[in-house]
């Protein structure tokens, strides 16, 4: 199995910056993309940004040069620095892997969420 922990939602005010970090854990041989969705109150879950194990990066325009995502594939982890946040940007923000187990198998996992609170 393969497990997602996430870390770093909280309160900010609008033009502030937060950090959520993703740690997978458990029987991973490789994970092949990693990165956030985030899912506002009545609104459909969203990408927010994605990046391959190649280093690619994808990122819904409305965040595109606000906010910034990492990974250190040694490490399987993945970090999202959010800066000039605005009260849009208001949702539950979940991690999510995919990737191919260390029997073989493909995984696709989602984090527990991490509610990220931007006040006008």
């Amino acid at each position: 199995q393969v497990h997602l922990v996430e870390s770093g939602g909280g309160l900010v005010q609008a033009g502030g910056s937060l950090r959520l970090s993703c740690a997978a854990s458990g029987s991973i041989w490789r994970i092949n993309a990693m990165g956030w969705y985030r899912q506002a109150p009545g609104n459909q879950r969203e990408l927010v940004a994605v990046s391959t194990r190649r280093g690619t990066t994808n990122y819904a325009d409305s965040v595109k040069g606000r906010f910034t995502i990492s990974r250190d594939n040694d490490k399987n982890t993945a970090a999202l620095q959010m800066n000039s946040l605005k009260p849009e940007d208001t949702a539950v923000y979940y991690c999510y892997a995919e990737g191919v187990t260390t029997t073989l198998t493909s995984f696709e996992v989602w984090g527990q969420g991490t509610l990220v609170t931007v006040s006008s």
